[in-house]
């Protein structure tokens, strides 16, 4: 028999570099619930608060499906954060000149599952 997925919050096409939103994602990796969100309402990133509500939609969609459930027995058992699309846009600069300007996207994807034996 699989093993069961857990239940999965996606938010999409954040402007957000996927370099930078990546180490807040390592610190909530593993860690319950409860102690997730109160690490990611105090740090100052911008990762920070992206992360912090994909996690709690995931959370909605655990109690929602599962009235049993209660937010203690939850857990962050995958983060994962893809790369989407780039924007790509011009940045005119002195004499003429123009570089090119690329805004990078991520995906965040959140998992969380509850605590097994207990």
């Amino acid at each position: 028999m699989a093993e069961k997925k857990g239940y999965v919050a996606t938010t999409k096409f954040l402007i957000a570099s996927p370099t930078k939103v990546r180490p807040v994602a390592r610190v909530i990796n593993q860690k319950s619930y409860t102690e997730a969100v109160a690490i990611l309402a105090n740090m100052p990133q911008k990762g920070a608060r992206l992360i912090s509500s994909t996690l709690k939609s995931a959370a909605a969609n655990a109690l929602y499906a599962n009235s049993k459930l209660d937010e203690d027995m939850l857990y962050v058992k995958e983060i994962r954060i893809d790369e989407g699309p780039r924007l790509k846009r011009v940045w005119f600069r002195a004499r003429g000149r123009a570089d090119q300007l690329v805004k990078r996207m991520c995906h965040i994807t959140v998992i969380v599952d509850e605590k097994a034996g207990e």
